[in-house]
């Protein structure tokens, strides 16, 4: 009887609302988009102008509906209001409704049921409200953005308008509309919402069949629940399976689309969302654990039904906020964490429920009695123990699962020992670290770059680069030796501190397996050097012994044959010939000696090293007014023919070197044995010095090549003052 009192009352009241100041801003500044967007469109391309046009009408349906989806709203306040006010009696009561157990306990509160509804109606319009604010909100914000105002209509349209509640206690003429429009908000919408988001494209593009499907599955079972066609009359095996089905289908799209196809942007937003919806699935999962576990089917006291209540609204709120932050401020907060300490402490939760039934159930079949208040006390300081252990075990797991083993630096280093154990190619050392290291952490590409040079060749990858990587340097006792090359777990997002702290922890093993990897390459070129030489210097021989001495012997041979012929009949002519004879013999002789030289200086033999050098010295051509000197020990113990060939070719292009280049007046050959183990040379000159731009010739090289074959090492420096310094050592062979 008072329903025509109240519609009229509940009109002027949203009139109130649009003549509001906050309202009339925002029509004011719809007006004035509009006002702009036509303006451009009058100068812009036609199709601009279609576009804008199409954007207009959308927007003054989306004003349409928020207009009837809020009067529809506060319509159903006091419908709300009457089933809440409702004591349930029966089996069936949901965890938050009103029991006859609670009546006492609100006398003592000194509140009535009718207080207790007021209350509830309160709660869920802030819940509604919240959704309606956050698509307005978008609206103002975001509505030139197409994808955006959709995503503001489906916040607006849930929250806004009547619930399944409403439609439960409504009269029958309120049944065709208030179903409408719950088709249209928790049907249509929030399907085109699932597959739409972030991107407002159908990703992959077979969502876009799947959601209409979905949807004209759903119209029988929304509007004519009586019907054949309709899920509510199919076999439950049926139902179940077209249910998973289909959201199986939209699960695989999600990660398709977050995996991907997604930018950093847009992982940064889905994340946003998940993590809302994560925190209220986890609560649903909460209430019915809580009401079938460990109430029984008993009514739960006034208190938990209170706390229940908030915390329910607090998380279905948090849902329409996470994607207004996620379309307006995804940057401003860190979601990682927030899904970490999510996972976490739901994980935590339904351990700690679970255990704690299993202890009760246990103990009180242990102890034949299930009503002995001692058992919970006994099950309660058991999961209070266990509850710190269980925590860090939880959080290992879920730090593992997002981030890989980063808070377990030893237990990685442990586990790249062990590859590399196992590792015996030198070759695989590289590629064996790049991907333990990539598991380990879950880095979707990381790779390793070798200094060669001045310039850096990869040398292992895991992975497929995405974007510019992050670069690392690989360091040695202070050299850079290469660099260790990563994309982070998401495209965009810097280190976090604990993957820095480890990465801190690792770069020196694999700068020292990369200095490794780089001494093996280094023996292999110079094996390859050695072989190279060895039959270049055999080629060498083979040419001037085939093409000199061999073709010079074989005319030999040829002449004497015809001076044996002569000798009979022109005695004289015989003896001239052989004269000339003689001459090539000599020359060959002197050939042979030249590649016996080439070979083996014959002077190490006939004198030794410290002789050999004496003598050079002295027959040295010597410009004006250079003075060499030699400093040697008497003796020196049997040296290898290798070592004394080296010295004494290091020796002569030194001071070969000197003599041309320095501009020297005086010039130092030391030469020492140290501790037996090594000879030691040093040649020092006060010439000009080094040039500033040297670049190493081929006598350098060799000098260099030289020291290298066998192990020591050859350094050129130019002096404090003036001058320049050669030092060389070279290790003794080891009997």
């Amino acid at each position: 009887m008072n329903q025509p009192d109240t519609i009229p009352g509940t009109l002027r009241g949203a009139a109130n609302v649009a003549d509001s100041p906050r309202v009339r801003g925002i029509f004011s500044r719809l007006t004035s988009q509009s006002t702009a967007a036509e303006s451009h469109a009058s100068t812009s391309h036609p199709a601009t102008r279609r576009t804008w046009r199409w954007l207009w009408l959308a927007r003054v349906t989306w004003l349409g509906v928020a207009t009837v989806g809020l009067i529809s709203f506060f319509l159903s306040l006091p419908l709300n209001f009457a089933e809440l006010e409702q004591v349930c009696t029966g089996s069936a009561c949901d965890l938050l409704s009103l029991r006859p157990e609670h009546l006492p306990v609100l006398a003592a509160w000194g509140l009535s049921p009718a207080a207790f509804a007021a209350y509830g109606t309160v709660l869920g319009s802030v819940e509604n409200l919240a959704w309606y604010a956050m698509g307005v909100l978008l609206f103002v914000r975001r509505s030139a953005k197409p994808r955006v105002l959709f995503f503001s209509f489906c916040l607006m349209v849930y929250g806004g308008g009547p619930s399944y509640q409403t439609l439960a206690v409504a009269p029958s003429s309120w049944w065709l509309p208030v179903t409408a429009y719950l088709f249209l908000g928790t049907t249509c919408c929030f399907t085109l919402f699932v597959v739409l988001f972030p991107t407002g494209q159908f990703v992959p593009r077979w969502t876009r069949p799947l959601a209409l499907a979905w949807i004209v599955v759903q119209v029988p079972t929304s509007f004519f629940p009586d019907s054949p066609l309709s899920a509510a009359t199919w076999p439950g095996a049926v139902q179940a399976l077209v249910l998973l089905g289909f959201f199986g289908c939209f699960i695989v799209a999600w990660v398709y689309r977050y995996g991907w196809c997604s930018t950093p942007v847009e992982r940064q937003q889905t994340k946003w969302v998940l993590l809302a919806l994560g925190v209220l699935l986890l609560l649903i999962v909460a209430r019915g654990t809580v009401g079938t576990l460990v109430l029984g089917g008993e009514a739960p006291p006034l208190w938990l039904v209170l706390v229940v209540g908030h915390v329910s609204v607090l998380a279905t709120i948090f849902v329409p906020l996470s994607i207004a932050a996620a379309i307006l401020r995804y940057r401003l907060w860190e979601v990682d964490r927030l899904i970490n300490r999510t996972l976490v402490y739901g994980a935590l939760t339904a351990s700690v429920v679970g255990l704690y039934v299993l202890l009760v159930g246990a103990l009180g079949g242990l102890f034949r009695s299930s009503d002995n208040p001692l058992l919970a006390i006994l099950a309660t300081g058991l999961v209070a123990l266990l509850f710190h252990p269980l925590r860090q075990r939880v959080q290992r797991g879920v730090n593992r699962l997002l981030y890989g083993q980063r808070d377990e630096p030893y237990q990685v280093l442990a586990r790249l020992g062990r590859q590399l154990e196992t590792t015996l190619i030198p070759e695989a050392m590289l590629p064996t670290i790049v991907k333990t290291i990539a598991h380990a952490l879950k880095l979707p590409y990381l790779a390793v770059r070798v200094k060669q040079g001045d310039e850096f060749k990869l040398a292992a990858a895991a992975g497929a680069p995405v974007g510019t990587p992050l670069s690392l340097p690989l360091i040695h006792q202070g050299e850079m030796i290469g660099q260790l090359l990563l994309t982070p777990r998401h495209l965009g997002e810097p280190l976090t501190p604990p993957d820095r702290r480890l990465l801190e922890d690792l770069l020196p093993q694999i700068g020292m397996a990369v200095h490794a990897v780089r001494l093996n390459a280094d023996l292999q070129r110079s094996r390859e050097r050695l072989v190279t030489a060895r039959e270049e210097e055999r080629r060498r021989l083979r040419r001037d012994l085939h093409d000199g001495i061999g073709p010079t012997l074989a005319s030999l041979a040829q002449r004497l044959d015809t001076v044996a012929r002569l000798v009979p009949r022109t005695p004289d002519t015989a003896i001239a010939e052989l004269g000339h004879l003689k001459g090539q013999v000599k020359t060959t002789i002197a050939e042979i000696r030249r590649l016996v030289y080439a070979l083996r200086p014959p002077v190490l033999d006939e004198l030794g090293l410290l002789s050999a050098l004496r003598e050079h010295l002295a027959q040295l051509d010597q410009p004006e007014g250079l003075h060499l000197t030699l400093e040697a020990p008497e003796a020196l113990p049997e040296l290898s023919a290798a070592v004394e060939v080296a010295m004494y070719r290091i020796v002569l292009e030194a001071l070969t070197n000197v003599v041309r280049h320095a501009h020297a007046q005086a010039c130092l050959v030391h030469l020492e044995l140290l501790d037996a183990k090594e000879l030691c040379l040093s040649i020092t000159d006060d010439g000009i010095g080094l040039p500033a731009n040297l670049r190493a010739g081929v006598g350098i090289t060799a000098m260099r090549e030289r020291a290298a074959e066998l192990g020591g090492t050859c350094q050129i420096t130019a002096c404090s003052l003036q001058g320049t310094r050669v030092d060389v050592r070279l290790p003794l062979a080891k009997e």
